[in-house]
């Protein structure tokens, strides 16, 4: 428990002014618990197409990448938003930024840690290379999980914010997973089904979550940027 709650400290939005809506924190929980879920069901379910050690170290790579591009994307959206605001909202918003940074900052100096120790600590470290990944990769996972379930902390900025990105980051990394062999050997359909329903269904709770920020609370878009 104590990689989880280490992550969630540092994940999880803090801004205390910023609006909690009850139901839209419940339908972004059941999101991510009915993902982990799926993919733990289809871990099981199916046979693997490669050793153990071989689908961890894969997951690695592929905590490494997606941390990559939330280190891209991340910023480019954040910017957009505040470039995007009319004054005096970039002034406004630019103090903010704090927490995002720090959520993508820990989010990729964890991945690249296990990266590194992946490359090369069984050369540098020896023995102490398994004790390190140990460690490091139950921080990683729920580092990986709570900081797209609060989408690197994107609240503390403003509210539109996630249900904008989220759908961005999601349909990136379903673009990269095309290129990349699926860890069990399970029918097509299947494949088909765990590729395009993250996407599908984190667009279609976004596009709730903007209209119930709308109508329940009158936040929109326009009025974020000031327009």
């Amino acid at each position: 428990m104590m990689p989880f709650v280490l992550a969630a400290r540092i994940h999880r939005p803090i801004r205390p002014d910023r609006l909690r809506d009850p139901a839209i924190e419940s339908a972004q929980i059941a999101r991510t618990a009915i993902g982990v879920l799926a993919t733990l069901w289809l871990v099981f379910a199916y046979p693997l197409r490669e050793s153990a050690g071989a689908v961890v170290e894969g997951k690695i790579v592929e905590l490494v990448v997606s941390a990559g591009m939330l280190l891209v994307l991340g910023p480019i959206a954040l910017t957009a938003f505040v470039m995007g605001a009319r004054p005096p909202g970039p002034a406004f918003y630019r103090p903010r930024l704090s927490g995002p940074m720090t959520s993508l900052g820990a989010l990729f100096a964890t991945a690249l840690l296990l990266w590194l120790n992946l490359m090369f600590g069984s050369v540098l470290l020896g023995p102490l290379a398994g004790l390190v990944v140990l460690v490091l990769l139950p921080f990683a996972l729920a580092s990986a999980v709570l900081c797209v379930h609060h989408t690197f902390r994107a609240a503390d900025v403003h509210e539109v914010l996630p249900p904008l990105i989220s759908p961005v980051l999601v349909w990136s990394m379903c673009v990269v997973q095309l290129f990349d062999a699926p860890p069990v050997a399970a029918p097509a359909w299947v494949r088909v089904l765990f590729l395009v329903g993250p996407p599908v269904s984190v667009t279609a709770l976004s596009a709730w979550e903007l209209r119930r920020l709308r109508v329940r609370h009158g936040i929109t878009v326009r009025l974020a940027l000031g327009r």
